[in-house]
């Protein structure tokens, strides 16, 4: 396998997909890996599930489903850092 190839392959694709955060659906793998199961992953190892052939790019369609079955539209990933750092200063709080 030449690494070149695959790195340029995984940041070309990255370069292409469309925002911050992409949803792509598996695929199924000699290792056991479920078809059909969507979840929402940042470009960079969408990127890498796709050019591994694990997971293809969902459609504007299959999107749309798995926000709406979600409860939201946008990724509420920005929320779990903020509440990462306060949970850390609360602890350092307590040593002090």
């Amino acid at each position: 396998m030449d690494l070149r190839a695959y790195y340029q392959k995984i940041r070309k694709l990255e370069a292409d997909l469309p925002g911050p955060f992409v949803v792509v659906v598996s695929r199924e793998t000699a290792d056991g890996g479920k078809p059909g199961v969507m979840t929402e992953a940042p470009r960079g190892l969408a990127a890498k599930l796709i050019v591994d052939e694990r997971a293809t790019l969902a459609s504007p369609e299959q999107t749309a489903e798995f926000h709406a079955s979600a409860g939201r539209s946008v990724p509420a990933y920005g929320g779990v850092a903020e509440r990462a750092r306060s949970r850390g200063t609360k602890q350092q709080n307590k040593r002090e």
